[in-house]
Protein backbone atom coordinates (compact mmCIF):
# COMPACT_ATOMS: atom_id res chain seq x y z
CA UNK A 1 0.00 0.00 0.00
CA UNK A 2 1.63 3.38 -0.83
CA UNK A 3 0.34 6.57 0.54
CA UNK A 4 0.29 9.77 -0.90
CA UNK A 5 3.22 11.02 1.18
CA UNK A 6 5.64 8.44 -0.35
CA UNK A 7 5.45 5.58 2.32
CA UNK A 8 5.07 1.93 1.59
CA UNK A 9 3.25 -1.01 3.32
CA UNK A 10 3.69 -4.66 2.76
CA UNK A 11 0.21 -6.01 2.95
CA UNK A 12 -1.66 -9.03 2.44
CA UNK A 13 -5.10 -8.64 0.09
CA UNK A 14 -7.46 -10.86 0.50
CA UNK A 15 -10.43 -11.44 -2.41
CA UNK A 16 -10.18 -10.37 -6.29
CA UNK A 17 -7.45 -9.24 -7.21
CA UNK A 18 -7.82 -5.34 -8.38
CA UNK A 19 -6.39 -1.90 -7.51
CA UNK A 20 -7.94 0.80 -5.87
CA UNK A 21 -7.20 4.44 -4.88
CA UNK A 22 -9.54 5.74 -1.77
CA UNK A 23 -8.75 7.61 1.80
CA UNK A 24 -7.50 5.10 4.01
CA UNK A 25 -9.08 5.35 7.43
CA UNK A 26 -9.52 3.32 10.58
CA UNK A 27 -12.00 1.83 12.74
CA UNK A 28 -11.20 0.32 16.10
CA UNK A 29 -14.77 -1.57 17.10
CA UNK A 30 -14.58 -4.61 18.54
CA UNK A 31 -17.81 -6.12 16.72
CA UNK A 32 -19.94 -4.56 14.02
CA UNK A 33 -18.02 -5.32 11.06
CA UNK A 34 -20.90 -5.66 8.64
CA UNK A 35 -22.19 -2.08 9.62
CA UNK A 36 -19.08 -0.22 8.87
CA UNK A 37 -18.94 -2.40 5.53
CA UNK A 38 -22.28 -1.31 4.52
CA UNK A 39 -22.65 2.45 6.17
CA UNK A 40 -22.86 5.10 3.27
CA UNK A 41 -20.80 7.23 5.68
CA UNK A 42 -17.45 5.16 4.70
CA UNK A 43 -18.25 5.69 0.80
CA UNK A 44 -15.17 5.13 -1.13
CA UNK A 45 -12.99 5.24 1.90
CA UNK A 46 -10.78 1.96 2.40
CA UNK A 47 -11.49 1.14 5.69
CA UNK A 48 -8.74 -0.98 7.85
CA UNK A 49 -9.65 -2.71 10.78
CA UNK A 50 -7.73 -3.06 14.17
CA UNK A 51 -9.37 -5.82 15.41
CA UNK A 52 -7.65 -9.29 15.05
CA UNK A 53 -11.34 -11.48 15.64
CA UNK A 54 -12.85 -9.57 12.85
CA UNK A 55 -14.37 -12.23 10.69
CA UNK A 56 -15.21 -14.83 13.48
CA UNK A 57 -19.20 -14.30 13.66
CA UNK A 58 -21.83 -14.55 10.95
CA UNK A 59 -23.30 -11.75 9.09
CA UNK A 60 -27.62 -11.61 9.02
CA UNK A 61 -29.57 -9.47 6.37
CA UNK A 62 -30.84 -7.41 9.46
CA UNK A 63 -27.30 -5.28 10.58
CA UNK A 64 -26.94 -4.07 7.32
CA UNK A 65 -26.77 -0.54 6.63
CA UNK A 66 -27.43 -0.58 2.87
CA UNK A 67 -28.15 -3.74 0.63
CA UNK A 68 -24.56 -3.83 -0.20
CA UNK A 69 -20.86 -2.40 1.06
CA UNK A 70 -19.88 1.12 -0.32
CA UNK A 71 -16.42 1.16 1.30
CA UNK A 72 -14.08 0.45 -1.34
CA UNK A 73 -12.34 -2.11 0.30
Amino acid sequence: MALEDGRVFAVRAFGARAECSGEVVFNTSLTGYQEIFTDPSYAGQIVVLTNPHIGNYGTTPHDAEARRPTSKA
